[in-house]
């Protein structure tokens, strides 16, 4: 099973800013990760670039269209996100609720977990042409 910890965009993340002293949580989130790969269970975790330096595809229709960055609601922006693999649930819970405060400590804020999807989950909804063609390229 994999999950995905979100870690959500604040202000200071979205304009580019860390922490004053931001040496304790980057050693904290050091710590964590490291954990993480020695338990086998760490598949990626990045920071992301402010959303100024990104941008979106808007659909409507057939037309596609981009938009640039920055984008305004911070609370539905994502500032970075570990990938993990759990054999349960109950371990992923776990898992997150030993995740480092990303604001720092002391400071209200949360993060959110999501499993992803599995090939088997898609079982009966593709044909199988479609879902080798998934596998073929790596998707889990």
């Amino acid at each position: 099973m994999r999950f995905m910890i979100i870690v959500k965009a604040t202000p200071d993340s979205e304009a580019g800013r860390f922490p004053d002293n931001p040496e304790p949580l980057f050693a904290a989130m050091a710590a964590y990760h490291e954990e993480l790969a020695r338990a086998g269970a760490l598949l990626d975790a990045s920071g992301l670039q402010p959303s100024s330096k990104g941008w979106r595809v808007q659909y409507d229709g057939g037309k596609r269209s981009v938009v640039d960055g920055p984008f305004t609601e911070t609370k539905e922006l994502v500032a970075g996100y570990t990938l993990i693999q759990t054999r349960t649930r109950e371990e992923a819970v776990e898992w997150s609720r030993r995740f480092p405060n990303p604001i720092g400590e002391g400071v209200r804020c949360h993060i959110e977990v999501r499993q992803l999807y599995e090939m088997e989950d898609f079982d009966g909804l593709l044909k199988d042409e479609t879902a080798d063609r998934f596998r073929q390229i790596g998707v889990q």
